[in-house]
């Protein structure tokens, strides 16, 4: 497996205006409350799969490569690319020669850093380390007081508001919700400064349109100072594959903008079983395998060594109404199934995520969410997009529903943990200070641990019946609203300086003014 260059992990980082900056910037960006670092995984991986069940499935990926081959449509650049590394290209079709697709992807990093403005937020991906970012993509929000609505940048912001305070979220995710409000060409800007300004955890780039995707490195630029972007990953992305076996110019556009400037990029099919690939386990890992190993590649092919992070997204499908369902068993398998392959194959992996296909967070969304996130953490995920917030199959980002996931994010990283075998842990002392018949509430042991001894939520009611019945009865989403208001009613933005801020206010009016707004 590769990892970073040795240079590039002994070297310190370069930040781009030099000299005292870097300490100037995390003094400025102090952390103000209570973060969790990245999950560090010390309980082995669930591996469901056998050797020679991966084998076939290694097997057969090569086979669909070679010959039934991938179409990069509307792409002729990315057809030339590929016939000069040895690939067939028949019109838009390209089959990679057994053995091609592997050997290009052997340049991808197995960890990479991808840094915060704020020093203390950086977060490595890969290895043994588990980030979590908020739901991406949904249209529509929801509140317990104002119903489904179409998302506006007002929402936008009170999620980033939200990711930036919750304790055990890593990352500010990119499209927390897509704001209808915004003309379409241009709120990718907005979007961007709300991540920039509002937060200062790491975020994602936009991939709409590769002049969005340079729009995107070159507000890093303002932000880092250009120097430092060329030289470190500040940014991750989503680059989704038309599955099956098909990549748009405008995703490998993008991807080939993040690309060429060391910028990470998440390539991963967009899977509904039964529909974009095969019913079985088997056949959907495939076809995903096959999938990622030529968006890899062609990422290789554009620049060796760029960071990458093996993605999937799976869910089945109700055959009864043709929807989409989550939480599902053959979902877990091919979440567990293509951890392995990522693994063999060396590069980070994105699964899993707050997946359900409920209306309300309620128990479905709950039970479904729970089978989801818990997956993922066995399967070795390294980067969980949709971690909290998720609603109705991805259509809608719900407020109470994405505290609720956030506060619940705790339990895998105490999960994570695993069990302590030191002599604290062992607890004899405590044993034996209570002997047969007596109780631990007293004893030096429990008073000396009881404050990190068990993870407790920040949203549950613990309390007696009756005084729960006194306070109003109040159920999960209505503590959860609670939260939400509590929240981004003490939230203060982190400190950025006010040269860099004018200097991407400046960036974006300019931007805006210069073309008319489009809402398609």
């Amino acid at each position: 497996m590769n990892t970073m260059s040795d240079a590039a992990q002994k070297a310190p980082a370069r930040r781009g205006r030099g000299g005292g900056g870097a300490a100037r910037r995390a003094e400025r960006t102090a952390v103000s409350f209570d973060t969790a670092k990245t999950i560090e995984r010390k309980i082995p991986n669930l591996e469901m799969l056998s050797d020679e069940a991966l084998d076939i499935i290694e097997a057969n990926a090569e086979t669909v490569l070679e010959e039934i081959g991938v179409a990069f449509v509307d792409n002729p650049e990315a057809l030339e690319r590929w016939k000069s590394v040895g690939a067939s290209v028949d019109g838009e079709r390209v089959r990679i020669p057994k053995g091609l697709a592997r050997k290009l992807c052997a340049t991808a990093p197995s960890t990479f850093v991808q840094h915060a403005r704020n020093p203390e937020r950086n977060v490595t991906i890969g290895g043994d380390n588990l980030v979590l970012a908020p739901v991406y993509g949904p249209p529509f929000v929801r509140d317990k007081d104002g119903g489904r609505r179409y998302a506006t940048i007002a929402d936008f912001e009170k999620f980033v508001k939200l990711a930036y305070m919750s304790k055990w979220l890593h990352h500010s995710g990119g499209t927390v919700c897509e704001p209808t409000d915004v003309p379409v060409n241009k709120r990718h800007l907005d979007m961007l400064m709300a991540h920039m300004t509002l937060s200062d955890k790491p975020f994602m780039g936009s991939v709409t349109e590769p002049s969005r995707a340079r729009d995107s490195i070159e507000m890093c630029e303002i932000l880092f100072g250009k120097e430092f972007v060329a030289d470190n990953t500040v940014m991750t992305s989503l680059i989704n594959i038309n599955s099956p076996l098909t990549f748009d110019a405008t995703m490998m556009g993008a991807l080939e903008v993040y690309a060429s400037h060391n910028q990470a990029a998440i390539i991963s099919p967009f899977i509904v079983g039964g529909a974009m690939a095969p019913v079985s386990v088997m056949g959907t890992l495939t076809q995903v395998l096959a999938e990622v190993m030529a968006g890899i590649a062609y990422s290789q092919i554009i620049r060796p060594g760029a960071p990458v992070i093996f993605g999937t997204f799976v869910t089945s499908i109700d055959m009864n109404s043709g929807a989409p369902t989550f939480g599902t068993p053959e979902a877990a398998h091919i979440t567990n199934g293509a951890g392995q392959l990522a693994r063999r194959l060396g590069v980070p992996y994105r699964s899993a995520g707050s997946f359900n296909g409920s209306k309300l967070p309620d128990a479905q969304a709950a039970y479904e969410t729970s089978n989801s996130l818990n997956m993922g953490l066995l399967s070795g995920v390294n980067f969980m997009l949709h971690a909290c917030g998720w609603l109705e199959g991805g259509l809608v980002a719900d407020f109470e529903k994405f505290v609720l996931d956030a506060d619940q994010l705790g339990t895998l990283h105490h999960m994570a943990k695993g069990v302590e075998i030191d002599e604290n842990a062992q607890a004899m002392d405590a044993i034996r200070e209570v002997g047969p018949g007596g109780h631990y509430l007293g004893c030096a042991h429990t008073q000396a641990n009881f404050k990190t001894a068990f993870w407790r939520s920040d949203v549950f009611d613990y309390k007696p019946f009756e005084t729960w019945e006194e306070e109003g009865a109040r159920d999960s989403q209505t503590l959860a609203a609670t939260r939400v208001d509590t929240l981004l009613g003490t939230y203060v933005a982190p400190p950025l300086d006010p040269e860099i801020r004018a200097k991407l206010e400046a960036y974006v009016a300019q931007k805006k003014a210069s073309e008319p707004d489009s809402f398609m």
